[in-house]
């Protein structure tokens, strides 16, 4: 029968072997950090403002004045190329209800729907001819940020977080501000891990919530957990961990759990501080709009993104619009005052950003995209909606690496389909990484027998729009 160890015993003979394991992981973190990307790197880190619900090309960013003019027609494409739409019978050629103006050195046109982002043209790279192979939000929604139609699969955000790290010890590698209203399609699956290490996946920061991050704080009933109480049991569950993983050195999951726990930990001192935005200037909360309840929201977060991206995120996902009927950028009903709203909410505060990094001098290695699923037909929908379009949407980037005031690609004359240039989701996440020092065919993880990569067996670096 074998005699039960004292606990004083237990915790001195654990703490021997946590030594070794604590300095083995110290040395893997010093290893990893001071392992550089596979070349040179423009980019340090990535804000990703995704448009939930497939913003509308033909009405932002692709001027075409064929539209304008055959505005009423019936839309015969010609070739006897067949027309069909996803949920809706096609309706007549449909012109965008706001007007388009050039701007800019680049003479950009930018619709009048934009008013502040019209003036960055020159600083940005447009993607013009972006394609889907889905039109279904889903399926699309997880290709453009996965790589993949189907779930499961890690997004781009894990992807970087697996392959760099954040950029301090404090914070996550990859954080997620979804809409005010809600998750976006695919709910808290567009921030998955999938089965890369579960502590890749995306921490999602509720932004305008009393208690952005969960569990930041014990239960305001909860009296008898005072901070020493925490730390002292902390300390225990830390030992039991890593003397359980020690024994275990092939199990991935409990190693990405002690992982996730102890950046918790770190990230409950950091976090009150990170989301405070009470100490930032009158200047800099109304020049995100943050006093104006149309763009409240989502400048809180083009905001919080700037605040992140200062102190070691990696990788910063912003969402407009959530995963609902309306509030967001479906506009199957009425183009001009659904999207109307949704581009009030959006414009101001993603100009704000751009102009923020590029004061503070961020925006030199930090990486903006501009993105959404995919776009809207050129045709109507019940009147004065537009219905899905996978054939063409567009896409932007800006800063680190990129080439101001260049566009690649066209749709054809009708923002129907891309006609020249067209670009894929791989093609964007191969940019993505590029710019990050990674060389997206390097990148991968071996899963149920395969080497799996965010680009999968495809994709290549759009060199049109690097600098």
């Amino acid at each position: 029968m074998t005699t039960p160890l004292p606990r004083r015993d237990f915790l001195g003979r654990l703490a021997t072997g946590l030594g070794g394991l604590a300095l083995t992981s110290l040395l893997e973190r010093e290893t990893r950090a001071a392992t550089p990307p596979h070349f040179a790197p423009r980019a340090k880190r990535v804000i990703q403002l995704f448009m939930n619900g497939g913003a509308s090309q033909c009405d932002l960013f692709d001027y075409k004045p064929e539209l304008i003019a055959r505005h009423g027609q019936k839309f015969d494409p010609g070739g006897g190329r067949r027309v069909e739409a996803s949920i809706s019978v096609p309706g007549a050629l449909l012109k965008s209800p706001f007007t388009w103006t050039q701007h800019g050195e680049s003479g950009r046109w930018v619709s009048s729907a934009l008013p502040h982002l019209a003036r960055h043209v020159d600083q940005l790279a447009f993607l013009m001819a972006m394609t889907s192979p889905s039109n279904v939000h889903g399926p699309a929604s997880y290709l453009q940020t996965s790589g993949f139609q189907l779930p499961g699969f890690p997004c781009a955000g894990a992807w970087v977080s697996y392959a760099l790290g954040s950029l301090a010890d404090n914070v996550p590698a990859f954080v997620a501000l979804p809409d005010g209203k809600g998750l976006p399609y695919n709910g808290r699956s567009a921030f998955t891990a999938g089965f890369l290490p579960a502590n890749h996946q995306g921490t999602v920061i509720q932004a305008g919530a009393a208690q952005p991050l969960s569990h930041l704080a014990p239960p305001a009933d909860a009296g008898h957990i005072t901070p020493a109480a925490r730390a002292e049991g902390l300390e225990l569950l830390r030992e039991l961990n890593r003397a359980h993983a020690a024994a275990r050195p092939d199990d991935r999951r409990l190693g990405a759990r002690i992982a996730a726990y102890e950046l918790a930990g770190r990230l409950q001192l950091a976090a009150p501080e990170l989301l405070d935005v009470a100490g930032e200037t009158p200047a800099t909360r109304r020049l995100y709009g943050l006093e104006t309840p149309e763009t409240a929201d989502f400048g809180r977060r083009c905001l919080l993104a700037r605040r992140l991206a200062e102190r070691g995120v990696r990788f910063i996902q912003v969402w407009s619009g959530h995963g609902g009927g309306a509030d967001n950028w479906d506009n199957h009903t009425d183009i001009g005052r659904e999207l109307g709203v949704m581009a009030r909410r959006m414009d101001q505060p993603a100009a704000a950003l751009l102009t923020d990094l590029a004061a503070r001098g961020l925006l030199d290695d930090t990486l903006v995209v501009w993105t959404t699923e995919f776009g809207r037909m050129p045709f109507s929908q019940g009147g004065v909606g537009r219905d899905h379009n996978g054939g063409t949407f567009v896409s932007w980037f800006a800063g680190g690496g990129i080439r101001p005031g260049v566009a690649h690609g066209e749709s054809d004359e009708w923002s129907w389909r891309a006609a020249t240039g067209a670009t894929t989701t791989y093609d964007f996440h191969a940019t993505l990484l590029h710019l990050l020092g990674l060389d997206h065919t390097r990148v991968s993880f071996r899963h149920s027998g395969l080497d799996r990569r965010l680009t999968d067996v495809h994709g290549r670096v759009i060199r049109e729009i690097l600098a």
